[in-house]
């Protein structure tokens, strides 16, 4: 069998719009029955929150959902993800900005904003929740599944399903 192709969502710090495109897409690759040719991670470009848990917001507004975020850990991006990643999918300009500096020359990845695979989405950022209310959660829930269709659905061509 192949190699799975890999899959890296990154925000600011891996605690709130990073881990719930983790979980919501690993949950849409779950249910297309590809969990097998398809891997699935989270980081953050900053490293504050490395070692915790998801923010608690994020987890109950998966959870609400049928999402269980509870076994993830921040962690930073490496340069060995640069190689190891087919798509890197940063949260907004400033994380992909980012991306694109540390992005040794050799790097295998498509470094991209994730919500261009949101094809009904006005916007192009997922805002970052971590200093408003619950409906802040709730919009990044909504936009990253929605991406997460976008992109379910281009990686499904490419592997011919």
């Amino acid at each position: 069998m192949a190699e799975p192709i890999k899959v890296l969502f990154v925000c600011l710090g891996n605690i709130c719009r990073s881990p719930t495109a983790q979980g919501v897409f690993a949950q849409k690759v779950k249910e297309a029955g590809l969990s097998d040719r398809i891997s699935i991670d989270s980081a953050g470009v900053g490293h504050w929150h490395v070692g915790k848990s998801p923010d608690p917001r994020a987890m109950e507004a998966a959870s609400s959902r049928g999402l269980d975020l509870s076994d993830q850990i921040a962690r930073t991006i490496t340069s060995e993800d640069f190689g190891s990643f087919d798509y890197i999918m940063a949260m907004d300009r400033d994380n992909l900005s980012e991306l694109q500096k540390m992005a040794p020359p050799e790097t295998r990845a498509e470094i991209e904003l994730f919500l261009d695979y949101a094809h009904h989405s006005e916007e192009d950022e997922v805002p970052d929740p971590y200093y408003g209310g619950p409906n802040g959660f709730e919009r990044v829930l909504n936009l990253v599944s929605e991406a997460s269709d976008g992109l379910l659905n281009h990686i499904q061509n490419q592997l011919g399903k």
